[in-house]
C-alpha cells in the first residue's frame, strides 16, 4: 500500500474529480478534507462514511483511506506535518500545549462517523475553507497566523458539532499525578521512558509534551529522569547490600560499565567512591 510523504509544513490542494486519482494508501502528514461538492463513499480505517457536500474529514498519519466517488466531487485538502503547529507554539494558548491537534486528529471516533455541522457551524466551516483557499493564491500560507487561526478554528466547529451530536471522545487532559507514577513505575525500562513512547502513552505530540513537562514540573524531563534514576541508585549503594551487577541489570544498563560510567557522570566519582561515603 502506497504511503505518502510531504516535505512542506502546509500545503493546500483544491480538485475535482470523477474517480479519485489514488488507490487505498497512508501517509506521514495529516489532512483536513473538505468537500465541496459531490457524492460517494469515504473508505476510512475500514468503515465506509458516505459523504455529500459541506462534509469534513480529519486524517491522521497512518490512517488509511480512499474516496469512491458517485457524482463528480470537487475536493479541498489542507495538509500539513507535525512541525507545522509545533513551529508556531508562540502563537497557541496553553491548552495546546496538551490538547494538540494532531492528538485531537487521531481520535477514533473521527474515523467511524460523519460530522453533521448546523448552522451556524455549516457555513462558517464553509467560509473558513474558502479564506484559507484564498490566502494561498496571494501568501506563502506556511508562515501566515491568519491562516494558522483559521485552520484551528476548524476544529472549534469540529468540537462544537460533536457535543452537539453528543459524541463522546476520548480524554486528552493529562494527570500530573498519573504521569509521575508512570516515570516512577517504568523507571527501570529505560525504553518505556523515552519522550517518545511516553509522549504515545499519553496520546501527545513528543515536542508539545517535552513542553508541557518542563512548564508543569519546572525541570526538563531528560533532566528529571536522570534525577530519578540516580537518586534510586544512590539508595542501592547506600544500603549496600546489592552487588553494582545486579544494580546495573535492575535499572537497564548493559553491564557493571555502563552503570560506572552514567553514574560517574552525574556524581563526578565512581559507585565504589560513593559507597565508601
Amino acid at each position: 500500500m502506497p504511503k505518502l510523504n510531504q516535505f512542506k509544513t502546509l500545503v493546500l490542494d483544491e480538485f475535482e474529480e470523477e474517480k479519485f486519482h489514488l488507490p487505498p494508501h497512508t501517509h506521514t502528514y495529516y489532512e483536513i478534507i473538505y468537500i465541496k461538492k459531490g457524492s460517494g463513499i469515504h473508505h476510512l480505517n475500514n468503515n465506509l462514511l458516505s459523504y455529500k457536500a459541506g462534509d469534513l474529514f480529519v486524517i491522521s498519519p497512518d490512517d488509511e483511506h480512499y474516496f469512491d466517488i458517485k457524482k463528480s466531487t470537487r475536493f479541498i485538502f489542507i495538509k500539513f506535518t507535525d512541525n507545522y503547529f509545533n513551529s508556531k507554539q508562540n502563537l497557541t494558548c496553553d491548552e495546546f500545549l496538551v490538547n494538540t491537534p494532531e492528538s485531537f486528529m487521531r481520535d477514533k471516533i473521527l474515523k467511524e462517523t460523519v460530522l453533521k455541522f448546523d448552522e451556524p457551524c455549516k457555513t462558517i466551516l464553509k467560509n473558513t475553507v474558502e479564506n484559507i483557499v484564498t490566502y494561498d493564491r496571494y501568501i506563502d500560507v506556511t508562515s501566515s497566523p491568519i491562516v494558522f487561526y483559521q485552520i484551528l478554528s476548524i476544529f472549534g466547529l469540529i468540537k462544537e458539532t460533536i457535543r452537539g451530536m453528543n459524541l463522546q471522545m476520548q480524554s486528552t487532559h493529562l494527570d500530573n499525578e498519573q504521569i509521575a507514577n508512570y516515570i516512577h513505575q517504568n523507571i527501570y525500562q529505560p525504553k518505556l521512558v523515552q519522550v517518545k513512547v511516553i509522549a504515545e502513552h499519553f496520546n501527545i505530540a513528543q515536542t508539545y509534551f517535552s513542553a508541557y513537562f518542563k512548564r508543569t514540573f519546572s525541570i526538563s524531563y531528560r533532566e528529571y529522569i536522570h534525577n530519578l534514576r540516580t537518586t534510586l541508585i544512590e539508595k542501592r549503594f547506600h544500603n549496600n547490600q546489592l552487588p553494582i551487577k545486579q544494580i546495573a541489570y535492575e535499572f537497564g544498563f548493559t553491564d557493571e560499565s555502563h552503570l560506572t560510567n552514567y553514574f560517574k557522570k552525574r556524581k563526578n566519582m565512581k559507585p565504589t567512591d560513593f559507597k565508601k561515603l
